[in-house]
């Protein structure tokens, strides 16, 4: 497997950890370790490497865009897109409850995983190596959604999302306006077929919209 992602472990006990999802050490008659609280730290460690990567490779971008592509290279369907590139399931152990019903295949595992072993690389070997680590990992798909990301337009990114599922419109609704006339800040709700997908806020109703199409976004794919 360290062929496979392209780490070689000085302590192949963390690699271990990393990939024993819960299920298996609740089945196992040894006390073993499961990858939950390895997760918890990888996702730190994966956010800390990306902003310092994209804060550095794209000085075009403002605070508001790194942060919305930030979003979209740690989510859960890019990181499980990731992990089945790299046959990662193969390699997790699993309850045998969670592999009958296609665990090895699910995205939260998957993700779950890959942030796991983001944690056990930056224990064996520091943030340094963490960092170098992830950004070459996740390098591929960093350029592609810094290609292909709707910035400056979340709105017509959530519409084609949408559509590719339901040719119903979106609803978008303002549901509250704060501030004096000269300073209000509007907070606006986008719907499908009567769900609410996400709420964002702005100082003019184009804005909001574009943070609630934003919220939506991230909802459905993280």
């Amino acid at each position: 497997m360290e062929l496979d992602i392209g780490y070689k472990f000085k302590d192949d006990t963390l690699l271990r950890i990393a990939v024993t999802h819960s299920s298996f050490a609740h089945e196992s008659k040894e006390n073993l370790d499961n990858n939950e609280r390895f997760e918890f730290l990888g996702d730190a460690v994966l956010e800390f490497a990306i902003s310092g990567f994209i804060f550095n490779e794209f000085p075009e971008l403002p605070e508001g865009e790194l942060t919305k592509l930030r979003a979209s290279i740690v989510c859960e369907g890019n990181l499980s897109k990731r992990a089945r590139e790299l046959n990662l399931g193969d390699f997790i152990r699993l309850g045998k409850g969670e592999e009958h019903t296609g665990g090895r295949d699910r995205d939260s595992i998957l993700a779950d995983a890959m942030e796991a072993i983001f944690g056990a690389v930056y224990l064996d070997g520091g943030i340094e190596k963490a960092s170098k680590f992830i950004i070459e990992l996740m390098k591929p798909s960093i350029f592609e959604l810094r290609k292909n990301f709707k910035f400056n337009d979340c709105k017509t990114y959530l519409q084609e999302i949408i559509q590719s599922k339901s040719q119903d419109a979106l609803e978008y609704t303002i549901i509250k306006e704060n501030g004096p006339a000269h300073d209000k800040v509007f907070v606006v709700e986008v719907s499908h077929q009567g769900k609410i997908l996400g709420k964002g806020s702005g100082k003019n109703k184009k804005e909001a919209e574009q943070n609630a199409a934003f919220d939506a976004i991230k909802k459905i794919e993280g």
